[in-house]
């Protein structure tokens, strides 16, 4: 870390890293409530609504694996500051879009803020508070993170109720947020040494074999999680609206923010769990959550889809949070960045690629049966990863006595 950070600048800083992390994740959800705008401005299918959602999560791979690095070589400030032009310009491409093209790239823009943010806000935060508050800089990180993606939609969704043009209102009240963010962002202290000649390299994917029985229960467990993210914040506003008849922008922020808080909830709470059995009841709680949700999409009653969102949610938390750490420690150092990119590269295909089957199915069998189909798919996968790591605790057992 740089020396001879004053107190007072370093909590600026801080605060400042925090609610530039918040603004971002908050940037890349904010059309979630918009998609119904977006499909009676210019006659989307539900098809292309999922495609434009699932571009994101191809913005937010491209950054972690070609700029995943680059804040250890240039500093943490000038990715911090990148990954808000970023935020920027894809608020500047939605106000102005006039067709398919720009949604596209807008939502790729906002996807390669995330995936900066998602690594060097991350490190920034917990530099900038230091060794004694340490501990709440990871919670600062978490929430700021999970948080602002929760937020996204009800602040969507109040900026179209409060202010005139829904389709711009959004947009430019962020875009105003992320100008606070660049000037706070610029009296930041850097938190790292830079070398005289950085080295800006691609993020290489990583999965040695001594970490396959430690990864595979976790990826999975996480791609079933972030199927259900993907779910609410592209599929579930069409669902509330053509299955349910409620078409209130602030009724859709509220449903995608029970799940994404509830995940934030889930990974505070992390501690509290016996350390090894942290991830199969993470795994277990999300199965829960989605027999509740698909009752409720199957019902079709708004309240048991929230309850199986928060639930859902809450588990997803926890098996995100305990599965990565099980990862991370069973990497060597060496191979821990590779490690922990293609764990991400898992969970952002997750959120991106399935829903666009379910846009995809939902032409041929409807929007419900096909909801019904892809709840029952993400439980399967969590029976899987629950029956991966009992065999594994079994073996592990076993081991021990002999």
């Amino acid at each position: 870390m740089m020396a001879e950070m004053t107190s007072p600048r370093r909590l600026l800083g801080l605060a400042g890293a925090v609610f530039a992390f918040l603004t971002v994740m908050l940037g890349t959800t904010m059309p979630t409530v918009l998609y119904p705008l977006y499909r009676q401005e210019f006659g989307f299918s539900e098809v292309i609504i999922t495609v434009i959602f699932a571009v994101y999560a191809g913005g937010v791979i491209t950054a972690l694996l070609a700029m995943g690095r680059w804040s250890d070589q240039i500093g943490r400030r000038p990715m911090l500051l990148l990954g808000l032009i970023c935020a920027g310009a894809s608020d500047l491409i939605f106000w102005q879009a006039q067709g398919l093209g720009w949604l596209l790239a807008g939502r790729f823009v906002s996807g390669l803020s995330a995936g900066i943010y998602t690594g060097a806000a991350t490190v920034a935060v917990i530099e900038l508070a230091g060794p004694r508050l340490r501990e709440a800089g990871t919670f600062a990180a978490i929430a700021a993170n999970l948080g602002g993606l929760g937020v996204g939609p009800l602040f969507a969704a109040s900026m179209v109720a409060l202010l005139s043009g829904p389709l711009a209102a959004p947009y430019l009240s962020h875009l105003a947020l992320a100008g606070i963010a660049v000037l706070l962002i610029l009296a930041a202290p850097e938190t790292v040494h830079i070398p005289s000649r950085p080295r800006l390299q691609f993020q290489r994917l990583s999965l040695p074999r001594e970490v396959v029985p430690v990864f595979v229960p976790a990826a999975i467990a996480a791609f079933a999680g972030f199927m259900v993210a993907g779910f609410f914040t592209a599929v579930s506003p069409a669902y509330l609206g053509e299955v349910l008849g409620r078409h209130s922008p602030f009724l859709i922020g509220l449903d995608v923010a029970s799940l994404l808080i509830s995940s934030v909830v889930g990974q505070l709470a992390l501690g509290l769990l016996p350390s090894g059995r942290r991830l199969p009841i993470g795994v277990s709680i999300l199965f829960c959550g989605v027999v509740i949700l698909a009752a409720g999409l199957g019902l079709a009653l708004l309240w048991l889809i929230f309850l199986g969102a928060m639930v859902a949610g809450f588990g997803h938390g926890i098996g995100l949070r305990a599965g990565l750490g099980n990862v991370a420690q069973a990497a060597p150092e060496t191979e821990r960045a590779g490690v922990t990119s293609t764990f991400f590269t898992v969970a952002y295909v997750a959120i991106s690629l399935p829903v666009v089957g379910v846009g995809l199915a939902s032409a041929e069998f409807g929007l419900r049966a096909t909801s019904l189909g892809f709840a029952g798919i993400v439980a399967t996968l969590c029976l899987i990863a629950i029956a991966l790591l009992l065999r594994g605790t079994g073996r592990g057992t076993a081991q021990a006595a002999e």
